[in-house]
């Protein structure tokens, strides 16, 4: 298994934010985490990529414990952190902030940018702009991009959609699942369920910290429970979202 987490706490001092998660995800597959604001989906992110320790529980990577990996050491390993809000350095060119991505090893920069820029052309036409400039969804796609420039064999992504218009929504869960095909396993945080939910193959439901449903993405689509809260529909199956 390439990730597992076991029993997992995680507490922001007195407020406990994790309450014994387990979960996991193997190479090559897609995993989503789902759960209203304040579930627990960031914080558990940011324990997989060592911005968190936890208070209990077990996390491995590769079968090693996490907690003997620092963070700066992670994305050598292959774990790359494409957090909420995107974080793109907003001064820094296109092409900078990309090769900011592979700090850690600079051997194929050359082909890995090619890449990157292949399959976001927008980014190719902009290349010299300040990432400032961009839009939100362009802003996204560097994000993406600069994460892709580490070669990572686990990519956490928290929220890619927020905030974008359906068109772009679109592209970039087309993207995720290109990601994919090429051997990224993805631990993805979203608010899109459905979108999730479609390119995953299993996913887990987090409330108040605990992990109250997992399966695969079928039976969670199909799931009453899950289709209510985060689906926009009535177990009857007619819409109650706008």
């Amino acid at each position: 298994m390439l990730l597992t987490l076991a029993n997992v706490e995680v507490a922001y001092g007195a407020v406990t934010a994790l309450r014994g998660v387990s979960l996991e995800v193997a190479e090559g597959e897609i995993v989503t985490l789902l759960g209203a604001n304040g579930a627990g989906k960031t914080t558990t992110l940011r324990t997989v990529s060592g911005l968190l320790r936890p208070r209990a529980g077990q996390t491995w990577l590769d079968g090693r414990p996490l907690s003997s990996i620092p963070a700066h050491e992670l994305v050598g390993r292959g774990v790359s952190h494409v957090p909420e809000g995107r974080r793109i350095f907003p001064s820094m060119s296109v092409r900078e902030n990309l090769l900011m991505g592979a700090y850690h090893d600079r051997r194929h920069v050359r082909t890995d940018l090619g890449r990157v820029l292949a399959l976001f052309p927008r980014l190719a036409e902009r290349i010299a702009q300040p990432g400032g400039t961009l839009s939100g969804g362009e802003q996204q796609m560097l994000a993406i991009g600069r994460a892709l420039m580490s070669r990572p064999r686990l990519m956490l992504l928290d929220e890619p959609s927020m905030g974008l218009a359906p068109m772009i929504v679109q592209t970039i869960f087309e993207v995720i699942a290109e990601i994919n095909r090429e051997g990224v396993a993805v631990l993805l945080v979203e608010q899109n369920a459905a979108s999730a939910l479609r390119i995953a193959g299993r996913g887990y439901v987090l409330e108040t910290g605990e992990v109250v449903l997992a399966g695969t993405a079928a039976s969670l689509l199909a799931d009453d429970r899950v289709r209510q809260a985060y689906l926009g529909e009535d177990v009857g199956g007619r819409t109650t979202a706008g």
